[in-house]
């Protein structure tokens, strides 16, 4: 990947988060875990799936479910970002005349599938892709799950089920930012070792950083159809990236913030107001 896409992707998921901020208010977010998988996101829909504006209709396309639905905001963005809806419409955000509220909504274009409730997304991911192998397309089919949502037994149930099924053209991306809603993963339930987890269930097993795009790319460039596995990519990151006032804080999962704080979280994130905001400052609600 050359410099110039890389700092494309870096711009855009910059913008992305600004639309994760200003949708931090009048009624609130999920904006840590939201931040955590922005680069994610957008790297997948510019640079790895083949899905656009023009194709939503097409069979043939690839697909992703978002199965961590409350970190909407960033699709929403990226969405915003790509032409898949305009960006003056992340204004109606929770507001009654549309569906842009905290979970993923099929009257949005590009959302495949409602999710909200966690653990559902990769077992619906793998009837896609069952679907997809019948008819013998070649989409690949990608599910984004919060790591706290691999407690989940219906995560280790679909994960034997895609095995089993051999099905090389699913992709699971762990946004691995180490939060379970507001405590740590390990100090709750220890998912560690991930890695080990999912090889012993039969499935190619990669990581990367998900907030480098190089890595990104390396990563998932090296991704085989026809390996007769499923493939999942731990993606290690950090809740709440690109705010240090609330990077990687567990307080940090739900906030409603005042509209004076999203201005002095927006200069944070343009490296103005960093001395400023502290913990005593910006107060989650």
């Amino acid at each position: 990947m050359n410099k110039n896409k890389i700092q494309e992707l870096k711009d855009t998921s910059f913008r992305v988060r600004e639309h994760i901020i200003r949708m931090s208010t009048d009624g609130g977010c999920f904006i840590g875990a939201s931040l955590s998988c922005a680069d994610l996101i957008v790297y997948l829909y510019k640079n790895f799936l083949n899905v656009n504006k023009e194709n939503l209709n097409d069979p043939e396309r690839d697909y992703l479910f978002l199965s961590k639905g409350h970190d909407v905001p960033a699709l929403y963005g990226t969405f915003a970002e790509i032409g898949f809806i305009e960006k003056d419409r992340l204004k109606n955000h929770l507001k009654t005349n549309d569906f842009l509220y905290w979970h993923p909504n099929v009257n949005i274009p590009g959302i495949e599938f409602h999710s909200g409730s966690l653990g559902h997304l990769l077992g619906v991911s793998i009837g896609v892709a069952i679907d997809c192998k019948l008819r013998k397309h070649k989409n690949k089919v990608v599910v984004i799950l919060g790591d706290g949502e691999l407690n989940e037994g219906s995560i280790w149930e679909a994960a034997l089920v895609a095995s089993a099924k051999k099905l090389d053209n699913l992709i699971a991306v762990v946004d691995r930012n180490k939060f379970q809603a507001n405590i740590d993963t390990e100090n709750l339930i220890p998912l560690e070792p991930i890695s080990d987890k999912f090889k012993s269930f039969g499935w190619n097993v990669k990581s990367c950083d998900g907030h480098n795009f190089a890595d990104m790319e390396k990563v998932f460039s090296e991704i085989l159809p026809e390996t007769g596995k499923p493939c999942v990519v731990i993606a290690k990151t950090v809740r709440g990236k690109g705010l240090p006032s609330i990077e990687a804080r567990a307080d940090r999962w739900f906030v409603n913030f005042t509209n004076e704080e999203v201005e002095m979280l927006l200069k944070e994130l343009h490296g103005t107001e960093k001395a400023k905001l502290t913990s005593d400052t910006i107060v989650a609600r």
